[in-house]
């Protein structure tokens, strides 16, 4: 125990941190990946919104940040080229850089800087850009430590938006969804594009070795989870056509649950959520929202929307936050969004509010913060029987315009009291909790 516990001390860099209550935020949705955060002490602010500890203006991109031991790491594209920053998280202080050059361009108007945030693992980052190209960084200079093209090496077919699914460290693996496919495939809007059993591809950490590829899907923009359920560590990607449940240490596949609108533009976005033995799904292009409960070997259908006239839950790209035995997320699509709270065992919607439009939300101390996609901040409590909005507010600038501009799409990040709220323009630190 001593030696493996000195060899991690070895591997993590310092901290540069002085908040000691809290927890670090290393990836996509938390420690976790669920959006939940452990912390305490939030209570309602005033009309301003909490106070404002720094800002940083932003080039394109959708990414959240990640932080880990007093580093903050944020991932977007200034002037054509491809850049991490790594910042001290409580002052904004940079760091250093890292840049690379792409040609990669949106084909839909979608925007060509980065989707996925940053994965930091003790003494390493890594970022995965919407080309494909997978990088592994020292988190204390931006060293590159390994790189690996997935679009080349696996026949990627590009995606409607390019590659926007984060990828997951698991003990000694970085899992990511590729979702390959064979040479000279038709394009993605054919309807024909089928994949090449290389769908989940698990690289070694150190080394960015290929360990084991499986699965026939393509990629989504759902990012892989991992869970303990029953005392069996399972893991979870909603790739293009459905769910897959596998063993994330060897890459043995135990389901495939079909869940997908039939449509050829259609696309998974939100991530799995687990509670207990149960997994629900949800995208937001007609069929909505599934619940399976999973034992090894298989799945079984707990409910379905898409055997129902009204859908329960129809999430777009913010994934729902489990609280109790219930789920709280934005329910259709931009303007039209509401939010809702479904019981997850049964699929009954206990209540639907209109006055709270598209968000993402993080669910702290029995609340939910949630950042709208036009830069409004709530601080909602989680309560199954009402939609209690304790406070709400649209941050300013010093010109009077929204502080957060649209859209404000990467979901809120909590880290050590720290809370980091980003929109199209720029990253914005504040203080939850004092």
């Amino acid at each position: 125990m001593i030696a493996v516990l000195l060899a991690l001390a070895l591997q993590a860099p310092p901290d540069l941190g002085t908040r000691k209550a809290g927890a670090d935020w290393p990836s996509f949705l938390g420690l976790q990946r669920d959006g939940t955060s452990s912390e305490s002490g939030v209570a309602p602010w005033g009309p301003a919104g909490p106070r404002r500890v720094w800002e940083r203006e932003l080039a394109e991109s959708y990414a959240a940040c990640s932080i880990q031991r007093g580093r903050l790491f944020i991932f977007d594209r200034p002037a054509g080229k491809f850049r991490l920053a790594c910042l001290k998280a409580e002052t904004g202080e940079p760091l250093w850089t890292y840049e690379y050059e792409s040609d990669y361009a949106d084909g839909y108007g979608a925007g060509n800087g980065p989707r996925c945030c940053p994965v930091v693992d003790d003494d390493r980052v890594y970022i995965f850009g919407p080309e494909g190209l997978l990088h592994c960084l020292a988190t204390v200079d931006g060293k590159v430590l390994w790189k690996k093209h997935t679009t080349d090496d696996f026949g990627v077919v590009q995606n409607f938006f390019g590659v926007g699914s984060t990828p997951i460290v698991e003990g000694d693996l970085l899992i990511v969804l590729v979702g390959g496919s064979p040479p000279n495939s038709p394009n993605i809007m054919s309807g024909e594009t089928r994949g090449a059993g290389s769908a989940i591809v698990a690289f070694d950490k150190r080394t960015g070795a290929v360990k084991y590829k499986v699965g026939d899907e393509l990629a989504s923009y759902s990012s892989p989870t991992v869970a303990t359920v029953n005392g069996r560590r399972w893991g979870f990607v909603f790739a293009r056509g459905g769910l897959i449940g596998f063993e994330p240490a060897s890459g043995k596949i135990d389901f495939h649950y079909p869940w997908r609108a039939r449509s050829v533009t259609t696309v998974n976005i939100a991530n799995p959520v687990v509670a207990g033995d149960l997994v629900f799904v949800s995208e937001a292009y007609g069929v909505g929202s599934a619940v399976v409960r999973v034992k090894p070997g298989g799945a079984e259908a707990v409910w379905e929307d898409g055997r129902k006239r009204d859908r329960a839950l129809m999430s777009y790209w913010n994934t729902p936050i489990h609280a109790g035995g219930f789920l709280y997320g934005s329910n259709g699509m931009n303007a039209d969004a509401d939010l809702r709270c479904v019981e997850i065992a049964t699929g009954k919607v206990k209540w639907s509010a209109a006055n709270v439009r598209q968000c993402s939300l993080l669910g702290v101390d029995g609340h939910l913060v949630g950042l709208g996609e036009d830069g409004v901040l709530y601080l909602i409590k989680a309560n199954p029987d009402r939609c209690e909005v304790l406070s709400r507010t649209l941050m300013l600038d010093s010109k009077g315009q929204p502080l957060l501009q649209s859209p404000a799409r990467a979901a809120p990040v909590l880290s050590h009291g720290l809370l980091y709220v980003r929109g199209s323009n720029r990253l914005v630190c504040l203080e939850l909790i004092p």
